[in-house]
């Protein structure tokens, strides 16, 4: 199932290389989640998620971070467990760009 959403990412990271034999290639990106509701939960915590191979790092490591980014998702599962994977991601606007935007539109209101 494919969904979107905005997510503001904090970071990311290539990995890319052979390991026993075996070759590996991925990107992991880090955004920003709340936590959930509870008496012992409180605020947000960063997460992690994999997003294709090392070549998605190359579309995005010249930007600057944390930015806010249109996210495709897509939840799969191998019948036992279900897994969220990002399909594609589009970088929108940092944060602090949409807190200017947003009190520009307050102040002229």
């Amino acid at each position: 199932m494919l969904f979107k959403t905005d997510m503001i990412v904090l970071g990311a990271k290539s990995t890319k290389g052979e390991y026993n034999g075996r070759p590996f290639d991925s990107t992991t990106v880090f955004f920003k989640a709340d936590l959930q509701e509870g008496d012992n939960f409180v605020g947000e915590v960063g997460e992690q998620m994999k997003w294709g191979t090392s070549a998605n790092f190359d579309k995005i490591k010249h930007l600057e971070f944390p930015l806010v980014a249109e996210a495709t998702l897509e939840q799969v599962s191998n019948g036992k467990s279900m897994t969220t994977i990002i399909k594609d991601l589009v970088p929108k606007s940092s944060p602090t760009d949409q807190k200017s935007t947003v009190n520009q539109a307050q102040k002229s209101a």
